[in-house]
């Protein structure tokens, strides 16, 4: 394998061949789904939380899965270029010098590749960190191995990036608390979380459990691997890259700290990742659970909160995890956000561009792709009414989209027909002179392209779905 100029094997790999392989992956890994639940049994860990750990990270069983979990996650590359199909053909080349390697404490991860994710406040980005996929493949390893140890210690207020949970139970959770009266909350913002965590602090916590100093030390070498943006290297001495298998795994341990001290004071809360709510009796206990945390997370954990974002409020005034609690008959109930409402508008007016030169087929299948996601993850929500304007507003622009495809005035005129308009009515539809939102919310498109025809073409609407998946 050659060298590169910052020192880092090079991977990439010739492409010739590459269809043949597709068999020999399938009698290769058929029999890995059957060891997949191998690294879920605390018993078989317990036995490894000593020197062998490593040994267990690198067992044949632990590392197909995590082969088969990578692959099926797909993702783009890194640094290096090569892709998730990629991959089998380069571990069945170089498997045993891979191994060889992390046995002896000589492997050396890539540097991360770095992506900006653009986030909802204007001009802001959150910076990701695109592991190789060979990294991508060890990392799972180490975090299928290492899950099962931590779940046994984790809080059971934590939801974030863990088996069996998700953001749906931490709102659920949300409500039960704020029915039993704690509904002033500190909603606290740890100031860019997964860039400042202090990687010292970070191995100290995980020195507590993991007794391998060879697994400390190669999680050290992956935190200190560096990033390379727009081809330059630069050092990693704090943080934790956020976009691999193992940064949230890494992100719950060192934040299971924050969660057994607010235990350990007798506060009500909620974690999800780096977003925590504690939720109060009252206004100045609110104030005085945060001034108390705070030297806790700035001296003990160093790490540090944003003042300008973490709020002292009532919860029916703060947003989290895109929902807004109200109450109502006495119990707290989850509608939408506004600002998530705004976003999803933002969405859908990309979708429904003219000029993203998508095909109508296409488009339709972007379009309720979407729905789908959204109505699911919203699907908590008390939003019946509001869906409703929503479809609305969204087949007009459909329609847009259809007249303004339908150009000329004969086009328009054979459309039209096809959609059940007749000849003569067809024909001064066709030379309409309005504009094109009036033609939208005339009898022109409305006759022709109403619900059930825009149905009839294969668009979802929210609202039906939302009567297929709603929780309330």
């Amino acid at each position: 394998m050659k060298i590169t100029e910052y020192g880092i094997k090079d991977r990439q790999l010739q492409k010739e061949g590459h269809a043949q392989k597709a068999s020999a992956e399938q009698k290769e890994y058929e029999q890995a789904s059957g060891h997949k639940r191998i690294t879920e049994n605390n018993t078989v860990i317990a036995k490894h939380r000593g020197s062998r750990l490593l040994e267990k990270i690198l067992e044949r069983d632990n590392m197909n899965l995590a082969y088969l979990r990578v692959k099926r996650n797909k993702g783009a590359g890194g640094m290096d270029g090569m892709q998730v199909d990629e991959l089998l053909p380069y571990l069945k080349d170089h498997k045993d010098e891979l191994l060889q390697q992390l046995k002896r404490g000589k492997y050396k991860p890539n540097p991360v590749r770095r992506v900006e994710i653009p986030k909802e406040e204007r001009g802001k980005f959150r910076k990701l960190g695109i592991p190789t996929v060979v990294d991508r493949v060890i990392q799972q390893a180490i975090a299928q191995v290492l899950t099962p140890i931590y779940e046994t210690q984790f809080s059971e207020h934590s939801y974030g990036f863990r088996p069996g949970r998700g953001a749906h139970d931490a709102l659920k959770a949300c409500q039960k608390i704020a029915d039993r009266g704690n509904v002033y909350t500190v909603d606290m913002d740890l100031e860019k979380f997964f860039d400042t965590v202090s990687q010292s602090k970070l191995i100290e916590v995980l020195s507590r459990s993991v007794k391998d100093g060879r697994v400390i030390s190669l999680i050290h070498k992956y935190l200190n691997a560096g990033v390379l943006e727009h081809g330059i290297y630069a050092k990693t001495p704090q943080g934790v890259p956020q976009g691999g298998p193992l940064s949230p795994l890494l992100s719950n341990i060192m934040l299971n700290e924050l969660d057994k001290e607010i235990t350990r004071r007798g506060h009500e809360f909620i974690r999800y990742a780096d977003d925590c709510v504690i939720l109060c009796k009252s206004r100045k206990s609110a104030e005085r659970t945060l001034e108390n945390l705070l030297p806790f997370i700035e001296r003990k954990l160093f790490l540090k909160v944003n003042q300008e974002k973490t709020k002292l409020a009532h919860i029916s005034q703060i947003k989290y995890l895109g929902y807004a609690l109200y109450r109502s008959k006495g119990k707290y109930k989850l509608r939408i956000h506004p600002k998530s409402i705004a976003k999803m508008k933002g969405k859908v007016r990309v979708l429904t561009a003219r000029s993203n030169g998508w095909s109508n087929e296409g488009r339709k299948d972007k379009i309720n792709q979407f729905v789908r996601g959204w109505v699911q993850y919203f699907r908590l929500a008390d939003m019946k009414g509001m869906l409703r304007e929503i479809d609305k507003w969204v087949r007009n622009r459909i329609r847009l989209i259809y007249w303004k495809q339908w150009k000329r005035i004969r086009t328009r005129f054979e459309k039209l027909k096809q959609f059940g308009i007749e000849a003569r009515e067809a024909w001064k539809f066709a030379n309409t002179r309005k504009g094109l939102w009036r033609t939208v919310h005339s009898p022109i498109l409305s006759k022709s392209l109403g619900n059930k025809e825009i149905a009839s073409l294969g668009y979802m609407t929210m609202t039906d779905y939302y009567l297929k998946v709603c929780e309330n």
